[in-house]
């Protein structure tokens, strides 16, 4: 999961440049060192002050997700996109949470949006074609999951979720041919694969 803190939101008033510059900078540090709930209070004095703040609405929302409150972070990350809805990693942290809500319809929305935004994003790809998997669109699920391959061939995630799919869709053969390809990179994948389907590596081409 990734955060953009890259842009800050329109100045409020009751937060002049320089408070918000000397903020922004004491939360990062102490994020460095480790007092993460330190540097949850700080941002949490920025959004009171200065609501339209993205860093710290990206960094609360985060740090909403990192203690399971999914809910919470869907809302930061909600009005984050609404600040910026150019911003690809917006839409991804948002369908992210989406995802781990249930909400999968809205999910597939917000990576799609993702897509849009940067065809390139292979962990939008991969977000998308699990989605589908969990909607049972198949077909859709290996058209997502074959794009995020083109994007990180040597990543075994996708490949994976592929051979399971393809088992699903009750088509051995190519679950297999895709378990022999992933046997060439990572035998550990492919042999936990060959547990999970009963297919056989060893079995004749």
């Amino acid at each position: 999961m990734s955060v953009n803190t890259s842009h800050a939101g329109s100045e409020a008033v009751g937060l002049s440049r320089l408070e918000r510059f000397w903020l922004h900078w004491k939360a990062k540090l102490l994020l460095v060192v480790g007092l993460r709930g330190l540097a949850t209070a700080v941002f949490q004095e920025v959004l009171a002050r200065a609501p339209n703040d993205l860093l710290a609405l990206n960094s609360l929302g985060y740090d909403a997700l990192l203690n399971g409150r999914h809910l919470l972070a869907a809302g930061y990350f909600e009005r984050v996109v609404q600040l910026a809805p150019n911003n690809p990693n917006a839409h991804f942290n948002l369908a992210f949470e989406y995802e781990e809500l249930g909400r999968l319809e809205e999910a597939e929305r917000e990576f799609r949006a993702t897509i849009r935004i940067d065809e390139k994003m292979d962990r939008a790809w991969y977000g998308l074609g699990l989605v589908l998997v969990r909607q049972r669109r198949f077909e859709e699920a290996l058209v997502a999951l074959q794009r995020n391959t083109q994007l990180q061939s040597m990543s075994p995630f996708a490949w994976y979720q592929m051979a399971r799919v393809h088992m699903e869709m009750n088509q051995p053969d190519q679950a297999l041919a895709v378990m022999r390809h992933l046997n060439g990179f990572e035998p550990k994948v492919a042999a936990q694969l060959e547990r999970e389907t009963g297919l056989k590596l060893s079995a004749p081409v």
